[in-house]
C-alpha cells in the first residue's frame, strides 16, 4: 500500500506505481573545483536530504487513478511547501512535492470532451525528501 497524508488528510495511492528513480540516489555530494594556483579543491559530504522519489505507471495500462484521488492530489499539491508523509513498503518519509519539476501530472485514460467524475488517469507525483 502506498499512503500520502498531510496530517489531517490520507490518500490512498495506486499500489502499481513505482519508484522510478529509487535507484539514482547517490548519497555522497561533491564538489570539485580548481583554485587560483591550479590545484584542485574537492569537498565531499554526505546527503541526508533532497532524495528525489518519482512515482509513476510502469506503462500506460497499470496504476491508473480516479478523479477524486486526483483531485485531492492537486488540492496538496496548490499548498506552497505543503509537507507530507508518504508511506511506501512500509517505511514513512517527509516529503515535499519538488515543483521546480512539475510536482504531480495527470492525464486522462481517455479524453473526453467533459470530464466526468468516473474517468480514469494516469498520474506522475514528483516528490522530494526533506
Amino acid at each position: 500500500m502506498i499512503t500520502l497524508s498531510d496530517g489531517t488528510n490520507t490518500l490512498e495511492l495506486h499500489p502499481d506505481l513505482f519508484w522510478s528513480d529509487e535507484d539514482n540516489w547517490h548519497p555522497v555530494a561533491q564538489a570539485v573545483q580548481r583554485t587560483i594556483t591550479g590545484a584542485l579543491d574537492i569537498q565531499v559530504a554526505a546527503m541526508n536530504k533532497g532524495r528525489r522519489i518519482t512515482l509513476e505507471p510502469e506503462d500506460d495500462s497499470t496504476a491508473w487513478m480516479s478523479s477524486a484521488i486526483v483531485q485531492q492530489l492537486r488540492n496538496l499539491a496548490a499548498v506552497p511547501g505543503q509537507q507530507m508523509v508518504l508511506t511506501l513498503r512500509g517505511e514513512s518519509r517527509t516529503v515535499i512535492f519538488r515543483h521546480q519539476d512539475g510536482g504531480f501530472e495527470a492525464k486522462p485514460v481517455v479524453h473526453y470532451r467533459d470530464r466526468v467524475p468516473g474517468d480514469w488517469y494516469l498520474c506522475v507525483i514528483r516528490l522530494m525528501e526533506i
